[in-house]
């Protein structure tokens, strides 16, 4: 199985458990691997046969400011069932990272990943 993947996705958007994190926006970074094939876009040189990561980061970027949540947890799995329905892989990796959240890390967050159920 093959690989398409976006990395360091940055997103500005509140989340956060603390009543300051919910008055302004923070960093998120997302890497997010997604497995296909990519033989039928190869073969062709078609785009609409392709898992196009500009579609996926546009997707990601829209859910991610339209309604915030306060866990990562939850954002990570909303995105997972995003992309497994609405994108063609079978399986999604999606790592969160939230620099700003530990000022004695580089960064912190989760990473998580989700199969289309058969």
């Amino acid at each position: 199985m093959d690989k398409v993947f976006i990395s360091q996705l940055h997103v500005d958007t509140i989340i956060g458990v603390y009543d300051f994190e919910k008055e302004t926006k923070q960093s998120l970074y997302f890497d997010i691997e997604m497995l296909c094939d990519i033989k039928p876009a190869a073969a062709t040189d078609d785009i609409a046969l392709a898992l196009d990561y500009a579609k996926v980061s546009e997707r990601v970027i829209a859910h991610t400011t339209s309604k915030p949540v306060e866990l990562l947890e939850t954002l990570a799995e909303q995105l997972a069932a995003i992309i497994l329905t609405e994108f063609a892989t079978t399986q999604v990796t999606i790592r969160i990272s939230k620099p700003a959240a530990v000022a004695q890390a580089r960064t912190v967050g989760v990473e998580i990943t989700r199969r289309k159920a058969c």
